[in-house]
C-alpha cells in the first residue's frame, strides 16, 4: 500500500502485522506529522469478523489517557477498509529487547512500575486487555513503555464516570484467551473477566525479563496449559542466581 491514502493519511512504509490487521507509517496530510495506521485484514470474511473487534480496540484505547497506553487519534472508514489512528511509537518491542536474554535488575523494576501503572488507568477506565505479553509491549527510545493491542480487550460499562464498578461488559469478548504462557489458570477455564487476568500476566512478563526465559519454558500445547493450571513456575532465583531476593 505504499504511497497509497486512505483520506488525508498517506502510507509511508509497512510496520507489521498480526491476525486482525497491518500496522503502517502513514503521513497524516493535515497536521503535517507521522502516525500508526492500523487497517483491517482486507479478506472480507476475515475483515467481518474483526470488525467489532477491530472497533473495540478503538473505543478501548479512546477511554484511556496514560503516558503508558498507545494514544489512539481516529477511527475511520474508506469505502470498506476500516483503520485505526494512532501515535508512532519508535524503538523495539519488549519482545525484541527479551531476545538477548535477561535485564538488568533496575530494569526490570522500571518496567514493571510502568506497566503496572498503565494497567491500573486502564482497569480504572474499565478495559481488560487480555492479551499482555511482551510483543504488545513497545519500548521507545527515551525508555517509556507503551501498552499495544488491545484488539480482544473486554470492555466494562461504568456505573459512574469516576468509579471502577461496572454493570457487566459492553461487548462480548468471545472464546479468545490471550496467549500461552502468559494467560492466567482462570482465562484458560473461561472464567476470567476482570483486572487479575492482567497482573497474572504482568507477572508472566516479570518472570521472563528477570530469567530471560518464559514460565515453563519448553512446555506448549496440552503440556503447558497442564503447567499453568496446577503448577508454579521454578523460582526465579533458581533460573538466575542473579536476581536478587527482594526483586524474588
Amino acid at each position: 500500500m505504499k504511497d497509497q491514502t486512505l483520506g488525508h493519511y498517506r502510507i509511508l512504509e509497512t510496520l507489521g502485522s498480526g491476525g486482525m490487521g497491518v500496522v503502517y507509517r502513514a503521513r497524516d496530510e493535515r497536521l503535517q506529522r507521522d502516525v500508526a495506521l492500523k487497517v483491517l485484514v482486507r479478506d472480507r470474511q476475515a475483515a467481518e469478523a474483526g470488525r467489532p473487534r477491530f472497533r473495540q480496540e478503538a473505543l478501548a484505547l479512546s477511554r484511556i489517557n496514560h503516558p503508558s497506553i498507545a494514544t489512539v487519534f481516529d477511527f475511520d472508514s474508506v469505502g470498506d477498509t476500516d483503520f485505526l489512528v494512532m501515535e508512532l511509537i519508535g524503538g523495539a518491542t519488549l519482545a525484541e529487547k527479551l531476545a538477548g536474554g535477561p535485564l538488568p535488575e533496575r530494569e526490570v523494576r522500571r518496567i514493571g512500575l510502568q506497566l503496572g501503572e498503565g494497567l491500573a488507568a486502564a482497569h480504572e477506565a474499565g478495559v481488560i486487555h487480555r492479551d499482555l505479553k511482551p510483543r504488545n509491549v513497545q519500548v521507545a527510545p527515551d525508555g517509556r513503555l507503551k501498552i499495544l493491542d488491545f484488539g480482544i480487550a473486554t470492555l466494562r460499562r461504568l456505573s459512574e464516570p469516576d468509579e471502577a464498578s461496572d454493570t457487566g461488559p459492553i461487548v462480548d469478548s468471545g472464546p479468545i484467551y490471550g496467549t500461552p504462557p502468559y494467560v492466567a489458570p482462570e482465562q484458560l477455564l473461561d472464567d476470567c473477566a476482570d483486572a487479575r487476568c492482567d497482573l497474572h500476566a504482568l507477572g508472566a512478563i516479570l518472570y521472563e525479563a528477570a530469567t530471560g526465559i518464559r514460565p515453563f519454558a519448553g512446555l506448549t500445547g496440552p503440556r503447558l496449559t497442564a503447567a499453568i493450571l496446577h503448577q508454579a513456575p521454578k523460582p526465579p532465583r533458581q533460573v538466575n542466581p542473579r536476581v536478587s531476593p527482594a526483586l524474588e
